[in-house]
């Protein structure tokens, strides 16, 4: 299944990339029915003709995930730690707080297109005429107030799951020594809660740098001050240059291959599960872990 959806789409891609676009053959003058071979020319096309474009939406796109994922984590542990209480209503609010995440991005867009039009909600509210659906700087903070209202529920689901198979015990324990709710958070929550949020901001993060729909649909096409690295590749497909276009796919990938060969290495993140069999690094971190947790309900 793997080979089916991931490997063989991404070697076809870059096969791909390495062809140029039908029609006049830049080596023989003639007219050619066939897409040309021209190695890493698309490539080095995207870093010289296409520099600036290219690099204005590697930005923006750079700009979104770290922008969006940190608001996003933030309300949506706020979001978990609210939907884990018992209150009544409860399962009232858990509703609630999902609804926008399982609104589809399409609809999602043109619901804040709405909002953000000149007379729209937006402006009344700020009290003046901001053009946030033009080509500048509202236009970013149009797109990240959309993006975070969307996905926050997101990370608030995975952190609520991460919140419910903690022991009712250790909070119990660390009230009757008497720690406060933030070192409780602190001390307790945050580190057993830590697996689930790595995994959560890590989808998060892949999604954000493929970001496409949201912008494109709320904004437009071929806006500078949104314009990501998919709109670049959708754009270039749109006019029949598969040959670039699969070239800006194969970079896209490699971004986000990066951003989560880091994640894994450097924080740890548990994408797969170890089925109970760990290395001997892990089996350290686990008993430094669970050494931690008893210092700080000692602490406590």
């Amino acid at each position: 299944m793997l080979t089916i959806v991931v490997i063989y789409p991404t070697l076809m891609a870059l096969n791909e990339s390495l062809y140029g676009p039908k029609g006049l053959d830049p080596k023989t003058g003639f007219i050619s029915n066939t897409e040309p071979f021209v190695g890493l020319k698309n490539y080095t096309d995207i870093f010289t003709q296409a520099g600036d474009r290219f690099w204005n939406a590697f930005w923006n796109t750079t700009l979104f995930t770290v922008v969006t994922v940190l608001l996003e984590t933030v309300i949506g542990v706020a979001m978990a730690l609210i939907m884990h209480k018992a209150f009544r209503g409860r399962a009232v609010v858990r509703a609630s707080i999902l609804v926008p995440w399982a609104i589809p991005t399409a609809i999602s867009g043109l619901l804040w297109r709405w909002i953000f039009n000149a007379d729209g909600i937006a402006n009344v509210l700020v009290g003046q005429q901001v053009l946030w659906t033009a080509d500048g700087f509202a236009a970013k903070i149009a797109v990240i107030i959309a993006d975070v209202w969307k996905t926050a529920p997101f990370i608030g689901l995975l952190v609520l799951a991460g919140l419910q198979v903690i022991p009712k015990e250790v909070y119990e324990a660390a009230r009757i020594d008497g720690a406060s709710a933030l070192r409780q958070f602190w001390h307790i929550t945050l580190p057993l809660v830590k697996p689930a949020l790595l995994v959560a901001v890590l989808f998060r993060c892949l999604d954000a740098l493929r970001m496409f729909d949201l912008p494109y649909i709320l904004i437009g096409a071929q806006k500078n001050s949104v314009e990501t690295l998919s709109m670049l590749a959708q754009n270039e497909a749109s006019n029949v240059r598969f040959g670039p276009a699969s070239a800006y796919a194969v970079l896209l990938f490699l971004y986000v291959f990066l951003i989560a060969l880091a994640f894994v290495r450097l924080l740890g993140a548990d994408l797969v599960g170890d089925g109970g069999v760990r290395s001997g690094r892990e089996r350290r971190t686990g008993r430094r872990g669970a050494v931690a947790l008893r210092r700080a309900e000692v602490t406590a």
